[in-house]
């Protein structure tokens, strides 16, 4: 049986509640879990502990980050959550150090990964409308995607030596939803990202 870790990074404000987060969470898992993934979660909101999150980590088979997008990036919570759970996992569980060694300490800097085998995927919602990206003449992004936004955690899972997974994104969840053709867009990503 293959197995998943799913993380909702939601931050709670009082004008976000985090309802679309979960449930885009609670739908990858029953996705997960119908075609037979053993499942474990953790929910920034609740309480967890550094080395029990690790070992999630390096049980999973893939692992599974949903969160919205807080001033470019996760929200502070998360970040917390990555500062302590990470650097818990970089002397010998998730990585062995930042992989350079004492006769090149100049060369490859974070190939020390140990979790060659584990897959990621990020899941994102966005006040943005999806055209404000991939498009230079747009002010803010000025030609960026997604991904080049999330470039640095695409960077930490790597030095982890995870495999990435396409990036899911809801956008204009604020101001313009269509959160039924989200969930639409959502099974299909699943159903094509997670083939037997």
């Amino acid at each position: 049986m293959k197995k998943a870790l799913i993380i909702n990074a939601h931050q709670e404000y009082p004008f976000a509640k985090g309802e679309l987060n979960k449930e885009i969470a609670k739908r990858i898992g029953n996705y997960l879990k119908s075609i037979g993934y053993e499942i474990k979660t953790t929910t920034m909101k609740d309480e967890w502990n550094t080395d029990e999150e690790v070992d999630k980590h390096t049980w999973a088979d893939v692992v599974v980050l949903q969160s919205p997008t807080n001033w470019m990036g996760f929200p502070w919570i998360f970040k917390k959550y990555m500062d302590e759970v990470y650097t818990a996992g970089m002397f010998g569980k998730m990585s062995q150090n930042d992989g350079r060694t004492a006769e090149k300490p100049k060369k490859n800097y974070g190939a020390g990964g140990l979790m060659q085998d584990t897959k990621y995927m990020l899941s994102l919602t966005f006040n943005a409308p999806e055209e404000s990206f991939n498009d230079k003449n747009e002010f803010l992004f000025a030609g960026k995607s997604v991904d080049d936004l999330y470039f640095a955690q695409h960077m930490n899972f790597k030095f982890f030596g995870m495999q990435p997974l396409p990036t899911f994104a809801c956008f204009d969840v604020m101001k313009n939803p269509n959160i039924e053709n989200d969930f639409k867009r959502l099974e299909s990503h699943l159903e094509i990202n997670f083939k037997e």
